[in-house]
C-alpha cells in the first residue's frame, strides 16, 4: 500500500513538473518603486503601489510571480503633466517593465492605460537647528565659548504652505548635572506635526561645548568722570572701585588693572541737583566669563578751579 501510494505521489509530481515547462497566458501583480524623482517634486501619499499585468510564459515563471511580487523600477523623470497630473504613457510604462522582465517574458498588457504618478511641486529652505539643552555646571566651572550643534541646519523640502510654517528645529531634550568637563551628545530631532508631505535631510544632530574652571580676582580700578563742565573739577568719593573679574587662572595671572576702564559721565545728571553718579565699564579684557562692579554708584563733590 505504500509502495502504491508513492509511486502515485512521484506520478503526480512528474506531472506537474512537466505542465509547468509548458508555456501559459495569466496575470501577475508587480510592486511599484518610483525612483529618479527630479529635485523640484515629492511623491506623495496617493500613488499606486501595484500593477497587474498578463504575461505570456513558462509555468515555472508564473509559479515564481505569484508566490513573489517582483519589485517593478519607475523612472518618474519619464512622467508627463497633463491638465494637472503628472502621468506616464502606456507606451513608456511598457517600455520601462519590459526592460526589467527576463527575456523568456513576454508582455502582453497592463491594468491601465496610463500610471498616474501623486507628484507634487517643492520648495526648499534651510532652517537653523535649537539644542534644547538643561545643563548644570559643577561649582567654579563655567561653559567656554557657544554651544555649538552640528550641523547648525537642517534642509527641507515640501510644499511651500508647510515649510514656511518652521522658522527652526529643536533637538530632544539634554540634561547634563554636574558637568566639569567638555561634553559632546548626538541627539535626535524633533520635528512639528502636521507636515506630511515635508522631507527633512537629516534626523540626528550633535551638540557640545567646552567646560572650564574659572578662578575670581578683584582689581583696584581708579574711576574716569567725563564730561566735568568747563572751569570745575571733580572729585568722586571713592576714587578707586572694586571690578570683580572670572576668568580661567591662566588669564588671570596676565591682566592687571590697567586693562578696565571705569567711567563716570557727569552729563548724566543733565541739571539735577544729585550728587551720584552711576558707573560704567567702559572697557574690559578680552577672554574673560565676566566683569562685575562691587558698586555701581560714586558720590561726588563738584569744585570750581
Amino acid at each position: 500500500m505504500k509502495v502504491f501510494s508513492l509511486f502515485l505521489l512521484c506520478s503526480f509530481l512528474a506531472w506537474f513538473i512537466s505542465n509547468l515547462s509548458d508555456t501559459y497566458e495569466s496575470r501577475a501583480y508587480f510592486t511599484l518603486n518610483y525612483r529618479n524623482l527630479p529635485d523640484s517634486l515629492l511623491l506623495g501619499k496617493n500613488s499606486d503601489n501595484l500593477i497587474e499585468a498578463k504575461l505570456r510564459t513558462s509555468g515555472f515563471q508564473f509559479l515564481y510571480y505569484k508566490i513573489f511580487k517582483t519589485r517593478i523600477d519607475i523612472d518618474v523623470s519619464q512622467v508627463e503633466f497633463q491638465n494637472g497630473d503628472y502621468v506616464m504613457s502606456e507606451e513608456a510604462l511598457r517600455k520601462q517593465m519590459d526592460q526589467q522582465l527576463s527575456q523568456s517574458i513576454s508582455l502582453l498588457e497592463l491594468d491601465r492605460r496610463t500610471l498616474e504618478v501623486d507628484l507634487y511641486q517643492v520648495d526648499s529652505k534651510k532652517i537653523p537647528i535649537e539644542a534644547k539643552l538643561d545643563l548644570q555646571l559643577e561649582q567654579n566651572y563655567i561653559l567656554d565659548g557657544k554651544i555649538k550643534i552640528l550641523p547648525d541646519s537642517i534642509e527641507v523640502k515640501g510644499p511651500s504652505n508647510e515649510i514656511d510654517t518652521i522658522n527652526s528645529i529643536k533637538t530632544s531634550l539634554i540634561q547634563l548635572n554636574n558637568v566639569n568637563a567638555d561634553f559632546s551628545n548626538e541627539v535626535s530631532l524633533v520635528f512639528p506635526k502636521g507636515l506630511d508631505n515635508s522631507i527633512f535631510s537629516i534626523g540626528r544632530a550633535t551638540v557640545s561645548g567646552k567646560v572650564t574652571k574659572f578662578s575670581e580676582k578683584v582689581f583696584e580700578v581708579p574711576v574716569q568722570v567725563i564730561n566735568v563742565p568747563q572751569g570745575y573739577q571733580i572729585k568722586t568719593f571713592p576714587d578707586v572701585v572694586t571690578v570683580l573679574c572670572k576668568a580661567t587662572i591662566e588669564r588671570l595671572k596676565e591682566i592687571s588693572a590697567s586693562d578696565f576702564e571705569i567711567v563716570a559721565d557727569y552729563s548724566q545728571l543733565m541739571g539735577s541737583e544729585s550728587s551720584t553718579l552711576f558707573l560704567e565699564i567702559q572697557e574690559s579684557p578680552q577672554k574673560v566669563y565676566d566683569v562685575k562692579l562691587e558698586d555701581n554708584t560714586v558720590n561726588f563733590v563738584l569744585e570750581q578751579q
